[in-house]
């Protein structure tokens, strides 16, 4: 592989960072704003996607349950996409459209969030899990890209739509993952403070 390819990704992934940067500010304070007024209400934070999505999905839960980069009490996440008897066992009986679904009926409560997942924004999974969590009068944060796809239609005025300005997959799962530590950063300031 030439290092000018290897280059150009570097470049590449800059370029949409910096494009980002202005368009992306203002949902990703939202989400935080309302992630964190949902955590001091007693309620939690669902979260699922599928593929590198779910692994994303994965990686919010734990980091705040766990810690970001500063040691603190346990926040309640639950990452949709971890439990493998669970999402067998639904993908038999019902649909791998509805694993996360049902999961978000089971489970869900008026004022928790769910984070959605979806590089396009076309998962049809992932689409019903947004119905779903409205159905039980959940706040949606979506992270896309790629225009949104499906999730345009889905999403309501009163959801927050992070959607980054770009086609490629890799510039999307990077913007995805520098998201995710924003919004963990973010909590922790609004708890801790900044530093």
């Amino acid at each position: 592989m030439s290092v000018e390819r290897i280059q150009q990704h570097f470049r590449d992934s800059a370029e949409v960072t910096i494009e980002a940067t202005e368009s992306l500010s203002l949902p990703i304070a939202a989400a935080v704003d309302t992630m964190f007024g949902a955590l001091a209400n007693g309620n939690r934070i669902l979260t699922c996607g599928n593929g590198g999505a779910a692994t994303q999905a994965q990686y919010f839960a734990a980091g705040l349950i766990g810690c970001f980069e500063r040691e603190r009490p346990a926040l309640p996440a639950v990452a949709l996409t971890t439990d493998s008897a669970v999402l067998t066992a639904l993908a038999n009986e019902a649909a791998f459209e509805q694993v996360f679904a049902k999961q978000i009926r089971a489970l869900g409560q008026a004022g928790d969030v769910l984070l959605a997942i979806s590089a396009a924004g076309q998962c049809t999974n992932v689409l019903a899990a947004i119905e779903a969590a409205h159905e039980r009068e959940m706040v949606v944060v979506a992270l896309t890209g790629d225009g949104g796809g499906g999730a345009n239609d889905t999403l309501t005025d009163l959801d927050i739509h992070i959607c980054v300005p770009s086609g490629r997959t890799a510039r999307i799962r990077e913007l995805h993952l520098l998201t995710i530590h924003c919004l963990c950063d973010g909590i922790d300031a609004m708890l801790l403070g900044e530093d």
